[in-house]
């Protein structure tokens, strides 16, 4: 018999999915949130026979756990613990724990694709190429390699799973696995996901305008309230607003807080860390504690949200040869402009600053950071043009 214990996102219920797979009616899955695994390590190590094998997946133990259940394991327990989170890897120094970040090719590790392997090795499950598809769809989700490769079915996917119950998820997909020759989605299922991407754009728009941002510690962060579409809405605001380090989504009902990045040298679960939480390296999160609270909310709560940047424009485009128009709430105009070929230089009202940057790109986030300005209107900047002209004209 065995019994697994596994977090309640799509990694962990994809874990769920090839257990029930690989041991049919002989597993007992329970899908847990990050803050309840230990609580039902406890309740095994107290009530379940030794005959059980326990398997933990995507999820790790607190240090108390860590050495019930390696006692457990030297009297002859079974278990077995599969995670691919940075700030589990303490638990391979166990026989039991098995932590993989990264492949030996490189390539970023989910839990379902270790369980996956796992299940393989020790023949307990054989390969199709409707299982290996499903995988690496979670695997990509998980990890945000569908970003990267713009995997709009792995997206499809997580979001398939947020509208039905885990149950009904879980049903249909091992039925789908056990008979189809490759993975797809049913026609109902396109339709509900193509009604499901509008209301995530629409949902998106809404929060852009609600975005404020704060200087958290070494780092510039985007803040947010959703209690939805977390990863979607991490992705998009960062793209939107590349200046900011990372995005924190504020789920005040769930009292959490999630962290999303799409800059690769920013590694958020070491951020997480600092709060007590954990994840991945764009992808991480931790619990609403009174620290970040104080930090996340009551800190930024005054804040007004950012400004959008102009999105229609004809003339007064990022990168433009003419200079591109900033302005802030104080109404202060600054024009970014190139001074060499390797040099950029911001007039502030007409004025030039000393500090110049590398690249436009560095102009732009710090006038994002410090002035928190915004790209304007084509109006305001031929109006800006115009008075240039003028002044030139009066003084000559």
């Amino acid at each position: 018999m065995y019994k697994l214990l596994t977090h309640n996102d799509l990694d962990g219920v994809g874990c769920g999915i090839l257990a029930k797979l690989a041991f049919g009616n002989d597993v007992k899955v329970r899908y847990n949130s990050v803050s309840a695994l230990d609580r039902e390590v406890e309740r095994f190590l107290e009530d379940d026979s030794k005959e059980t094998h326990l398997l933990i997946t995507d999820l790790s133990v607190n240090e108390a756990n860590e050495k019930r259940l390696e006692s457990f394991y030297k009297d002859n327990g079974k278990v077995q613990l599969i995670d691919h989170h940075k700030t589990a890897l303490s638990l391979n120094n166990y026989e039991w724990g098995q932590v993989i970040v990264e492949d030996e090719e490189g390539k970023l590790t989910s839990a379902t694709s270790l369980l996956y392997e796992y299940l393989i090795d020790q023949q307990q499950l054989n390969p199709t190429n409707a299982i290996t598809e499903f995988v690496e769809l979670v695997r990509q989700y998980d990890t945000w390699e569908w970003e990267k490769n713009n995997n709009q079915r792995a997206r499809r996917l997580n979001a398939l799973f947020y509208l039905i119950s885990i149950e009904e998820f879980e049903e249909k997909m091992i039925q789908r696995l056990q008979i189809e020759d490759g993975f797809s989605f049913d026609e109902f299922e396109k339709k509900l996901l193509d009604m499901e991407d509008d209301k995530i754009e629409r949902y998106i728009r809404r929060k852009r305008r609600e975005l404020v941002q704060s200087r958290i510690g070494d780092h510039f962060a985007g803040i947010v309230y959703a209690e939805s579409y977390h990863s979607e809405l991490g992705n998009e605001l960062g793209k939107e607003y590349p200046h900011l380090d990372y995005i924190a989504i504020v789920n005040i009902g769930g009292k959490r807080l999630g962290f999303r990045t799409i800059h690769d040298h920013i590694d958020l679960s070491e951020v997480a860390g600092q709060f007590g939480g954990g994840g991945h390296a764009k992808a991480s999160g931790c619990s609403l504690t009174d620290e970040t609270y104080k930090q996340f909310v009551m800190d930024t709560f005054h804040l007004e949200p950012l400004r959008e940047d102009a999105r229609y424009n004809r003339f007064n485009l990022k990168q433009s040869t003419f200079g591109s128009l900033y302005q802030d709430r104080s109404e202060h105009i600054y024009l970014l402009h190139l001074l060499t070929n390797q040099e950029w230089a911001i007039d502030e009202n007409g004025v030039q600053l000393d500090q110049t940057f590398t690249s436009y790109e560095e102009g732009e986030s710090f006038l994002k950071r410090k002035h928190a300005a915004w790209l304007v209107k084509d109006e305001v900047f031929v109006n800006y043009l115009m008075n240039e002209v003028k002044m030139k004209g009066d003084l000559v």
